[in-house]
């Protein structure tokens, strides 16, 4: 794998630094937002909810409008370069707003950020490698993803320890965006062969079947795979003390950086349909252990780094699958769809879990995610990929 690692192009590992910058400033804000939206714009959970909702739908949908753009142009640099810094360049400005609306402005843009460049960063990575080192490139920016996921909220708190004010906290993020944008700059398209669609097309139509089985396998999928927030809670639930639940959620980032780009890359050399069937099976046996275990303890953690395991089989393997399934010329609009089917899906998968936890119990809901994630897991095996080797 270490031989693998330094035969990637510098295009890889670029950005992937810049996924690790940008990281480290979202997570270092993100944790700070309900604070100052409460302490300081003096707005509640409910305002929270339509800011955070607003956001995420947006940027769902500008995923698959900005892959199906880059098939037309076949440039993905521009957009990787626009989303990064709108985001980047607009998060200072929260020191700035005085009333909630204008709060709803800035992550609208960071989310709009976020939308353009998230399937041309991907349609950018698959081009850069050849189809058997795809899973370590994709597991390796996903490491240098969760390892920003990491150094965030360690400087935000830091940072508070020192008792800077929230403003200030958000004034400095521009230190990181500026870097992300330099880099981003540095980005280089590669020369690729590929036929040029006639005309815009974001249809499925036109995909391989194979293509449009696993989307609805990614679909199953993520309706079992609500909000991380509830399995935070669920911890509250079992008695964790409140100052002990981001050392939970910091030991999922740590086993998630440390093993996803071994993980991956063990897709490129025994395939990726037994990375994911074993990712879906851990996240299911994980919801299911967590739904019915009846206390804290160091067990509670044991199954917190299990589930950063599943993180790591899984979150690089998915994209590198995408790029296996997708034609060269549509792969795009292929990463558009995939980052669409997965998000789209968390509002609804988030409000059954929440009904189910609410309308039944809590070991009611977790069942619920699991019983998806293992069926997930046997149509993979079985129907998505049948005929095919990877």
């Amino acid at each position: 794998m270490l031989s693998g690692l330094r035969q990637l192009p510098r295009t890889v590992w670029l950005i992937g630094l810049i996924s690790l910058v940008n990281d480290a400033a979202s997570e270092m804000l993100y944790p700070l937002i309900p604070l100052y939206l409460a302490s300081v714009l003096m707005a509640g959970p409910r305002v929270l909810g339509v800011i955070e909702g607003i956001a995420e739908a947006t940027a769902s949908l500008l995923k698959l409008f900005s892959g199906v753009i880059v098939d037309r142009t076949r440039r993905t640099k521009p957009w990787i370069v626009f989303g990064y810094g709108l985001a980047g360049l607009g998060r200072p400005l929260i020191a700035f707003v005085g009333s909630w609306p204008w709060l709803l402005a800035i992550r609208f843009a960071d989310r709009v950020g976020k939308g353009l460049r998230t399937s041309p960063r991907d349609a950018l990575l698959a081009a850069w490698v050849p189809a058997e080192r795809r899973g370590l490139a994709f597991g390796l920016h996903r490491a240098l993803d969760n390892a920003g996921a990491v150094v965030g909220p360690l400087v935000a708190a830091a940072l508070l320890a020192l008792h800077m004010p929230l403003q200030d906290i958000f004034l400095w993020s521009i230190v990181p965006a500026l870097l992300c944008l330099g880099l981003a700059l540095a980005l280089r398209e590669p020369q690729i062969a590929a036929p040029e669609p006639r005309t815009i097309d974001w249809h499925l139509a036109g995909m391989p079947p194979v293509f449009k089985r696993y989307l609805v396998v990614i679909a199953l999928f993520t309706l079992g795979n609500s909000s991380n927030m509830f399995l935070l809670l669920r911890a509250q639930e079992l008695g964790v003390a409140a100052a002990t639940v981001p050392l939970l959620w910091a030991a999922v980032s740590v086993v998630a950086m440390v093993f996803s780009t071994p993980l991956s890359a063990l897709s490129d050399r025994f395939g990726r349909r037994r990375l994911l069937v074993g990712g879906y099976t851990a996240y299911g046996l994980f919801y299911l252990a967590l739904g019915g275990i009846g206390h804290d303890g160091p067990q509670l953690f044991a199954l917190f780094a299990f589930y950063g395991l599943f993180l790591a089989a899984t979150e690089g393997v998915e994209k590198a699958l995408v790029a296996d399934l997708a034609p060269v010329e549509r792969r795009g609009t292929a990463f558009g769809w995939f980052n669409l089917t997965a998000g789209v899906l968390l509002l609804p998968a988030s409000l059954i879990f929440g009904w189910l936890w609410q309308t039944w119990s809590s070991g009611v809901a977790f069942a619920f995610s699991a019983a998806c994630a293992l069926l997930a897991g046997v149509l993979m095996q079985v129907w998505v990929l049948r005929g095919r080797k990877t």
